[in-house]
């Protein structure tokens, strides 16, 4: 794909939206002076991509029957064998469709990349199949992930394992589901505002937002760098563990990766109960306007729970909590429009690893941008509008805000060793009709993010525990635990899975 030289008109159009005023000569003039770079750029054009080795042979896989899909949670089928031995060996794993799995589809839920097929791995698809696991397929997420609903993905919406017509959560939708069925050992999800921990509390099953950086985000398709998870879904804590032995550490590529620890042996830590553990319940975590009292009081049971087994567990207030959400907004809204959308799913100004392929899929989507999702649509007009209007000075305010954010989360956790809260202020909601109003679906995407979008911004690790059922729904209690200290949260889970069967409690 080579760089043509500019036509004058193309020269005086990108003039324009520099705001520059060029006389007939400027513009032969500037023209002369460019060509040489515009060389340069064919240079590089030239030559090849450093991209690393695709390792396990596969096949592109099959796109699934209804009769097969049900819940609609599947994109592909597919069957990568990993390594002949590992601690995953005998997994089945599924990996969200935002995540790139060499000559397989991808499509991130939005039509608009239907039919990409992306070159390389993720380093975390990698890392499981060199850990002996088998990849069994793609699942469906959200439309480019804009979603804590299962409603907005371009091949229809995904059910609840539970029941049929009912959200399964989002935008890690597929994963949820397909594990909570049984049809996957262990899925990948992606979490910026709540995506791993709201589909794993709405199908019942445990969902980590490790650490930021923990995870390397390689080979994903981005959201924002600052609020860019991914992490394990399973349907177990001793699973949960082991994915995230597998998967964490650095990998040379990802500049979300700062501070991060060698590899931990989390699977082995998860023995020693919760006697004598510290447990902070974040008051602004329940009865907030979207909160509902049968939801609320489920998590409670699970603080009872706790303190039959041993913990030390008070109440306590962190009110920066409640406006997180607020500040969560910037970075979401204008990573979203600036990043993701402008910038073609990378932006710049990064040490990362640069898929050009996927880039030249997203680039031009404005041709196509009536295919968007409705919430695609509304908060990429919102980044763009305030990108104009007020510059990047709310993004970086937010950013800043968020340390102090951060700052009152870890003055708690320097006394204790988790916070809790709920996960979701609600039991699943119902999908919204094919006739939906475009307020209800939006409202069914967003309205349920505040109490895990907090923790996208602070990047303290979080983890959803089931813990009951309302109405034959899946309710999770969330714990939080200090910066990289993962092994606490999986010792509480644990102790907690162990203790009682969660649909009975």
């Amino acid at each position: 794909m080579a760089v043509i030289q500019p036509t004058p008109a193309q020269l005086r159009e990108a003039a324009s939206e520099a705001g520059l005023s060029l006389t007939d000569a400027d513009v032969q003039s500037f023209l002369g002076l460019i060509k040489g770079n515009v060389d340069a750029y064919n240079v590089v054009d030239g030559l090849p991509d450093n991209l690393p080795e695709v390792k396990y042979p596969r096949t592109p896989g099959r796109f699934p029957s209804a009769d097969e899909n049900r819940h609609n949670a599947w994109y592909v089928k597919t069957s990568i064998k990993g390594a002949s031995s590992g601690p995953l060996k005998g997994k089945k794993v599924a990996i969200k469709d935002n995540v790139m799995v060499a000559g397989v589809p991808m499509m991130n839920g939005c039509s608009i990349m239907e039919g990409y097929v992306p070159e390389v791995d993720a380093t975390v698809v990698t890392r499981l199949l060199d850990a002996g696991a088998e990849i069994v397929g793609k699942t469906h997420c959200e439309s480019y992930c804009i979603s804590g609903g299962s409603h907005t993905g371009a091949k229809g919406a995904v059910h609840n394992p539970l029941k049929m017509g009912f959200s399964a959560g989002g935008s890690s939708s597929g994963s949820g589901v397909v594990v909570a069925l049984g049809e996957a050992h262990m899925a990948i999800g992606g979490d910026q505002g709540g995506s791993i921990r709201m589909p794993a509390s709405w199908c019942g099953i445990y969902g980590m937002k490790p650490t930021h950086g923990l995870v390397p985000y390689t080979g994903i398709m981005p959201i924002e760098i600052f609020v860019d998870h991914t992490g394990p879904m399973t349907a177990t804590v001793a699973d949960n563990a082991l994915m995230l032995e597998v998967i964490a550490g650095l990998d040379g590529y990802d500049p979300r990766q700062y501070g991060t620890p060698k590899k931990v042996k989390y699977s082995k830590m998860l023995e020693g109960g919760v006697k004598g553990m510290k447990i902070a319940v974040v008051k602004e975590g329940f009865g907030r306007p979207e909160s509902e009292a049968a939801s609320d009081a489920k998590v409670r049971k699970s603080v009872e729970l706790f303190k039959r087994l041993g913990a030390e567990v008070t109440e306590v207030s962190i009110p920066e909590h409640l406006v997180a959400p607020a500040v969560w907004t910037p970075i979401g809204v204008e990573g979203i429009a600036q990043t993701m959308m402008l910038g073609d799913g990378y932006g710049l100004s990064r040490p990362d690893l640069y898929v050009s392929s996927l880039i030249d899929k997203l680039h031009g989507w404005q041709l196509r941008a009536n295919e968007l999702s409705e919430t695609t649509k509304a908060l990429t007009m919102l980044g763009i509008y305030i990108k104009k209007h007020y510059g990047s000075r709310y993004y970086g305010k937010a950013v800043n805000v968020a340390r102090r954010i951060a700052q009152a989360y870890d003055a708690v956790l320097a006394e204790h060793d988790l916070l809790l809260l709920p996960t979701m202020p609600m039991k699943p909601t119902p999908l919204p009709p094919a006739d939906a109003p475009r307020e209800l679906y939006f409202q069914r995407a967003l309205e349920m993010i505040g109490n895990t979008c907090p923790f996208d911004i602070t990047h303290h690790p979080a983890m959803t525990v089931p813990c009951g059922l309302v109405d034959g729904l899946p309710i999770g209690t969330m714990l939080v635990g200090k910066h990289y200290d993962e092994s606490t949260i999986y010792r509480a889970a644990y102790a907690f899975e162990q203790a009682e069967d969660w649909k009975k409690m």
